[in-house]
């Protein structure tokens, strides 16, 4: 059976998660490094029947003028962090892949993310509505030119300010979608809009940061009324991947939690637009409510998140946990996470693309919980314990149609969900 044609179009594309992301997904396209770090590629998913690396071809937006190989060898230059020779040999297909970038939006991106902007950008001036058409005609031509059968949006763009007035978000996407063409109202940010562009044309939506993306009802409303699929937020890969498997140790033992404190340092860009407080926001709560929803009670926390230019990709996290143990005697236990942290994201931005484009041949629709493993405030899901999430992610793989390749007749076909309560069913009759 014929492959599919996948286009998988990254907001914030020449940033440093998806400059790694697109040097490996070209090494691993050419057969030059080993799938290290990809969960994909694990051996229980080997029969879920995911696409090949070959079937991907990449474009985005991007509001920075700047090139995307020089952002990817600044992982070598400034970071260490990269190959140099892995770099050069990867420079061609960047160079065909920035050709296909595309300016962003800067709607309500604040002061911080709107200083990274080039000129241009800077003094676009567009509605919320505007913004969207705009967003979709970029979308529309990258499906069109490169004859694709689907498009997968992410985002991995820089973090947005936290959302100040949840409340200005009707629930309902008919109300939400007036209030595109009133700026002073509209309270969406650029990744809601991103969001909104996507799923409107029936694409999938994939959320790798804190910021509000698709989390709104009213755009899970679009989502399912256009039969698209999404998933977020912010991606699960260092310190608060941890936290989610060792919080569970101590519950499961009975230790009571009394603090819990978490230092963040790094240098890279994303470093930087997170030492403005206001976009810190958003991502210290999304580190922070984990350990209340795992444990059942709210210890002691303090996170802190700190940029150090010298650091580069390097992030370093120190946590001390202090605990009380038998007999009420306080004990303690601390870890040092240090690694790159856009080669810890970027990884799971492929793996990501790869089991969200096997969803949508599988028909599925709305929120793509079984991807709960993936992030840190995961749309639709409360549980939070890593190995939980990961069993939901291998249950949902393991009830694939392993023929299913797309929708057929203009018929999605049945999800695995469905399709694992009829096999149920049919076991039931023969046994019968």
């Amino acid at each position: 059976m014929a492959r599919s044609r996948i286009g998988v179009w990254l907001i914030g594309a020449k940033g440093g998660v998806a400059a790694t992301a697109l040097v490996g997904l070209t090494a691993l396209k050419k057969g030059w490094i080993q799938p290290v770090g990809l969960v994909s590629e694990l051996p229980q998913f080997a029969s879920a029947g995911l696409a090949d690396w070959q079937d991907f071809i990449v474009g985005g937006h991007e509001i920075r003028d700047v090139r995307l190989f020089d952002e990817a060898w600044r992982m070598h230059s400034e970071s260490r962090a990269i190959d140099a020779d892995l770099l050069r040999k990867c420079k061609g297909e960047l160079e065909k892949i920035e050709r296909r970038v595309r300016p962003g939006t800067l709607c309500n991106v604040g002061p911080t993310i709107e200083r990274l902007a080039d000129d241009r950008q800077a003094h676009r001036s567009e509605t919320p509505r505007a913004a969207v058409e705009r967003l979709q005609a970029d979308l529309r031509a990258f499906a069109a030119e490169e004859r694709l059968d689907h498009v997968i949006v992410v985002n991995v763009a820089s973090t947005e300010p936290a959302q100040q007035h949840p409340d200005a978000i009707p629930d309902d996407w008919a109300s939400l979608s007036r209030l595109l063409d009133r700026p002073q109202k509209c309270p969406l940010p650029a990744s809601s809009l991103y969001a909104i562009a996507a799923l409107d044309l029936g694409y999938s939506y994939v959320n790798f940061t804190p910021s509000l993306g698709a989390s709104p009802a009213a755009i899970g409303q679009l989502a399912v009324e256009r039969r698209a699929r999404y998933m977020g937020n912010d991606g699960k890969t260092g310190e608060t991947l941890l936290k989610s498997t060792l919080a569970p140790m101590f519950a499961h033992r009975h230790l009571q939690v009394m603090s819990w404190v978490g230092h963040n340092i790094f240098g890279n860009m994303d470093g930087k637009v997170l030492d403005d407080p206001v976009n810190k926001q958003s991502k210290v709560a999304s580190k922070d409510r984990i350990l209340r929803d795992i444990l059942g009670y709210s210890p002691q926390t303090l996170v802190g998140i700190e940029y150090i230019a010298s650091l580069g990709d390097w992030k370093t996290a120190w946590d001390h946990v202090h605990f009380q143990g038998f007999l009420g005697t306080p004990m303690t236990f601390q870890f040092i996470w240090q690694g790159c942290d856009s080669l810890l994201a970027a990884p799971l931005v492929l793996d990501l693309i790869r089991f969200t484009e096997r969803a949508w041949r599988a028909g599925e629709v709305g929120a793509l919980t079984f991807l709960s493993s993936f992030f840190k405030s995961p749309l639709g899901v409360e549980e939070n314990d890593f190995g939980r999430q990961f069993q939901t992610l291998e249950a949902w793989a393991a009830a694939l149609h392993p023929a299913t390749r797309g929708p057929v007749d203009g018929k999605a076909p049945a999800s695995p969900a469905t399709a694992a309560k009829s096999a149920r069913r049919s076991a039931a009759r023969r046994a019968d």
